[in-house]
């Protein structure tokens, strides 16, 4: 029986001034985090610097580890509509950037991603950093937007996994 090749996955927590990234590699049934961190713009810096800095260190992320594909947090309800155009605006920079790579486009639910990694839909943040370091060996909890991005790329993993064996299907933009 033939072994799957490797399979990487950039996962991308987008926000304006905290972006959280990850690169997740499968290699059988191991996942090994590449990479991960958060993308840091100065509370000084305009929106539109911020969305060229999201946009070039997501470009720089695949050059340096060249992921198969690409997993979002999805658009998710806000109570501020002008909270939801900077996230989304966050989100489009980084969009872009997976976009002109060619790459497969995958997004989830912030309920479904921690449901996949905590078993709990309604996890907090702590929950969620604390089962990323348990479920990939890490020696410390990541920062909190980079854990979520983490969490990404292990639910794209889980569900691409489902997807094969006809069990669901993988949302894709």
């Amino acid at each position: 029986m033939a072994v799957a090749p490797p399979s990487r996955v950039l996962a991308i927590d987008p926000a304006l001034r905290n972006t959280g990234y990850a690169v997740l590699e499968k290699n059988g049934t191991k996942i090994h985090a590449l990479d991960y961190g958060t993308i840091r713009n100065r509370t000084d810096l305009l929106p539109s610097g911020c969305l060229v800095a999201i946009h070039e260190k997501v470009r720089d992320l695949i050059a340096r580890h060249r992921p198969d594909c690409a997993a979002f947090e999805a658009i998710i309800y806000v109570q501020s509509m002008k909270t939801a155009i900077v996230m989304g605006t966050a989100r489009g920079a980084a969009l872009l950037a997976a976009a002109q790579h060619g790459l497969p486009i995958h997004e989830y639910a912030p309920r479904r991603v921690k449901q996949s990694v905590v078993g709990r839909g309604g996890a907090q943040k702590e929950q969620v950093a604390f089962m990323v370091r348990a479920l990939l060996g890490l020696t410390e909890n990541p920062a909190p937007d980079a854990a979520d991005a983490l969490a990404i790329g292990l639910t794209h993993f889980q569900m691409a996994g489902s997807a094969a064996r006809g069990v669901g299907e993988v949302g894709r933009i």
